[in-house]
């Protein structure tokens, strides 16, 4: 709960990525990449979400059935 109300907003890069971004002056790719950072981190929670609701109805399912 500590966690979920004091948390900063940070921003991270592998060396490569913050590299290959250092030369560029505007700052408009560095952007990009760290929009693509967020989205790629966005599917495996998507996944474990889809998978839980399954899970979820199957029980039910079954629960249902046995009364």
């Amino acid at each position: 709960m500590f966690f979920l109300l004091f948390s900063i907003e940070g921003f991270a890069q592998c060396a490569m990525c913050r590299a290959a971004l250092e030369t560029e002056e505007t700052g408009m790719q560095a952007g990009a990449v760290n929009d693509g950072i967020v989205y790629l981190m966005a599917f495996p929670y998507l996944l474990l979400l889809v998978g839980g609701i399954v899970i979820f109805r199957i029980m039910k399912g079954k629960k249902k059935n046995k009364v």
